[in-house]
């Protein structure tokens, strides 16, 4: 009986590639199925002409892993598709699941480099291959989704209050999901979508759309005006009562519907009251209508919350605004008026808040949506799942393009630390080697492509960054999304500022241990056809 369900119910062996498949066959035919393999999959470049990555989703690969399972009927569906495979392969497949394989991964959140592998999957041969297209697809994603978020927290600084508002614009359901999930993880505060907060404990905010200020034509519209103080003592017809605080004021001339419609949401929210301000015109109405309303509310005892602008010169505005909050209070002696919250949102991206802090703007708290959940800056991660081991031999994979080979074997990565106790470097070293750094000791690092390009490093701390999730069943558990959101802003407070600055950052040191660089370049030469001249 499977204890442990997937987010998603597509997520099943079928959520691969045919070619997965067709090598699975010719690895059956060729009675390779049960060699023992290793994988590693990572990547090969940061994201957003960046120089960090944030590790998501495994959460979701140990889900799948508890899950992965053919079914009778995605076999009779295989048989239609490869009809020339014989009935033993699919017989076969009916039979696999994943409790012959091993998982090795950083944890969930690290601050992760190129070249690190972010999970290492041993197994039989056609069993992980099975794995790659999934495994993947449940890593690129969340990673990538981790990593903008990041971003956007790294950019709007740590007094800012960042809300995920992207359900709308996601790419479908699951996009949306996803997107609501790993935003949290890589720093976000809150989300707007409902779903989200009911699987991942998310906290869920949002209060109106335009459409509800516009959907109000007079204060006829409210059919149950009465509002009790809130102590509920004191019942006061709240339409009345907001009309004399208005003279008060002395906000005589602002658009009546949009008053109305503050008025009627106020009465379904008085402890909470937040109003979207730019339907008709911000500082001539929506603005001052906010503040009428909200001193009504402090008459009553209630305390309302903010404003929220969507459109124009989003710093003016907020700046604008802050000076009449500011100003208001100090007219009725009510202090904390000039604290009241500004969300920003409109189309809101990373280039956007830099600019908004450049102008010094007054925004509390940002609502992210398109450029977040869509990645526009940089669509896909484009992580890999390569061969680097079969039966206990070393595999390597060549390429013109020096980025693309590969570093063969299993390995395990450390993190280096100096004596700030900020990480200075991480590196590969083989899992059977005697090189493993320690603390106070000095240790050779290598470049894996430059020769000359050697540092001798005396670590203050040193971190394994590998550990085993998975030996034929879970055997470390994931950390809840609220440990690892957590986790990632201690990492993002620690790392050097210099790798994380988000216009000019300086590449972080991934390197080999001497003996792993030497054995990599000697499997080079080995594999590597010399040039015949002529």
């Amino acid at each position: 009986m499977l204890k442990i369900k997937t987010t998603n119910s597509l997520v099943t062996p079928l959520l691969t590639d045919k070619y997965q498949l067709t090598m699975a066959y010719a690895y059956w035919k060729s009675e390779k199925q049960n060699q023992d393999a290793v994988f590693d999959l990572f990547f090969r470049k940061n994201p957003f002409k960046g120089e960090f990555t944030v590790f998501g989703g495994l959460d979701e690969v140990i889900k799948f892993l508890h899950n992965f399972k053919f079914q009778q009927d995605d076999i009779d569906y295989l048989k239609t598709t490869m009809p020339n495979c014989e009935q033993g392969f699919f017989d076969y497949l009916l039979s696999l699941d994943a409790s012959k394989v091993k998982l090795f991964a950083i944890d969930h959140g690290t601050i992760c480099f190129p070249k690190i592998p972010l999970v290492r999957v041993q197994g039989p041969l056609a069993v992980v291959q099975l794995l790659e297209t999934p495994l993947l697809n449940l890593i690129n994603y969340p990673s990538l989704m981790a990593t903008n978020a990041a971003r956007f927290k790294l950019a709007s600084g740590p007094k800012v209050t960042l809300l995920e508002f992207g359900c709308r614009r996601a790419q479908g359901p699951d996009g949306a999901i996803s997107a609501s999930k790993y935003s949290f993880v890589g720093g976000f505060d809150a989300t707007s979508h409902v779903e989200a907060g009911k699987l991942f404990g998310i906290p869920i905010q949002g209060t109106h759309a335009h459409s509800f200020v516009s959907s109000y034509m007079d204060f006829s519209d409210i059919k149950n005006p009465t509002l009790k103080d809130s102590k509920g003592e004191k019942e006061v017809n709240f339409v009345e009562f907001t009309l004399e605080a208005r003279k008060e004021t002395g906000y005589l001339n602002t658009n009546d519907s949009e008053l109305a419609a503050f008025i009627g949401y106020a009465l379904s929210f008085p402890d909470g009251f937040l109003a979207l301000v730019d339907t008709y015109d911000t500082l001539l109405s929506g603005v001052p209508n906010f503040l009428t309303v909200a001193y009504s509310l402090h008459k009553l005892g209630y305390k309302s919350v903010g404003i929220r602008l969507d459109s124009g010169d989003l710093a003016e505005l907020s700046k604008q605004s802050r000076k009449m909050f500011t100003e208001c209070g100090e007219k009725f002696g009510v202090d904390y008026f000039k604290d009241f919250r500004i969300v920003a949102s409109n189309d809101i991206n990373e280039p956007a808040i830099h600019k908004l802090n450049a102008n010094n703007h007054e925004i509390n708290v940002f609502g992210i949506g398109t450029h977040l959940v869509t990645c526009q800056a940089q669509p896909a991660l484009g992580c890999v799942f390569k061969l680097v081991e079969i039966d206990g031999v070393p595999r390597i994979k060549l390429s013109n393009e020096l980025i693309k080979i590969t570093i063969p074997g299993k390995k395990e990565a450390y993190r280096l630390f100096g004596k700030d106790n900020q990480p200075l470097l991480d590196v590969l070293v083989k899992t059977d080697s005697e090189q493993i750094p320690k603390v106070g000791e000095r240790f050779l690092c290598r470049d894996p492509a430059i020769e000359s390009k050697r540092m001798v490093v005396t670590p203050s701390k040193v971190v394994p960054l590998h550990s085993c999730y998975w030996d034929g069943k879970q055997v470390k558990d994931v950390p809840s999304l609220a440990e690892t959101r957590k986790f990632v802003l201690q990492q993002l407070e620690n790392i050097n500022p210099v790798h994380l600055d988000l216009l000019k950052p300086k590449q972080y040191p991934v390197t080999l241990s001497d003996e792993l660089y030497h054995f990599l370049h000697d499997l080079w030469l080995k594999e590597q056809p010399p040039i015949e001249l002529k």
